[in-house]
């Protein structure tokens, strides 16, 4: 293993993705060289013309020309990944960089090719509004009871794969059905999910958080389509 790839799906966040890729600069990445691959999908502040002046250095800018959602934007990223590891990183601040060691030590010295980053197994933790914190529950014991998965933070932001693994799989979707989708078809090639707590730093939907009940039921959706129908 010699490099991380870390994909930033980001969609009007001005307010927030440079410091997202300060911090990351900062981390230690246990030894692996860092590749970020930022896709602008569409934003109409000033995200994009941030992220113009802060490409290079290791990191690479790739515009949306209309807005796709986060699943397409992690397959146009997935394109141009060279690393041995694939992160997902969200471009808001509610997951810490920081935690990029506990994430990537698993894959590094226990060779496990999927880990998920639980906000559930962190104690004292803030888990959000009520609705999302519950609507999260149910999408993990749904997820358990059709793919024996064994996990307690399906939703989560944080997961990252062995970067053969994410790319071999045929992914279809468009936006926050990444997280079903890809969870379903790992599980269902047999590959055990490893959860380590993180921490987490929620937003309100008025501070911009953008998934909604729509997106819970479209979960449910994808979770039975790949159990039953695919």
């Amino acid at each position: 293993m010699k490099k991380l790839s870390i994909i930033i799906p980001c969609y009007n966040e001005a307010a927030t993705i440079a410091e997202v890729l300060a911090r990351i600069a900062r981390v230690e990445t246990c030894g692996l060289e860092k590749e970020v691959i930022v896709v602008n999908d569409g934003s109409t502040d000033e995200t994009g013309p941030l992220l113009e002046g802060l490409q290079g250095d290791g990191i690479k800018v790739i515009h949306h020309e209309r807005n796709l959602g986060k699943g397409a934007a992690i397959r146009t990223a997935l394109e141009q990944v060279t690393g041995d590891i694939v992160l997902i990183q969200d471009a808001d601040l509610e997951y810490d960089p920081d935690e990029y060691p506990s994430l990537l030590h698993p894959m590094l010295n226990d060779h496990i090719e999927v880990v998920y980053g639980s906000r559930m197994l962190h104690k004292g933790t803030r888990q959000g509004a009520l609705p999302f914190l519950v609507g999260g529950m149910l999408l993990s014991r749904l997820t358990n009871l059709l793919y024996q998965a064994d996990i307690t933070d399906e939703p989560t932001g944080y997961k990252v794969f062995k970067a053969d693994l994410l790319k071999s799989i045929d992914l279809k979707c468009t936006g926050f059905e990444f997280c079903p989708e890809v969870t379903a078809k790992v599980r269902k090639r047999g590959y055990r999910i490893k959860e380590v707590p993180i921490s987490y730093n929620p937003r309100s939907v008025s501070e911009g958080k953008k998934i909604s009940w729509r997106d819970f039921i479209i979960h449910v959706f994808i979770l039975l389509k790949y159990r039953f129908f695919e």
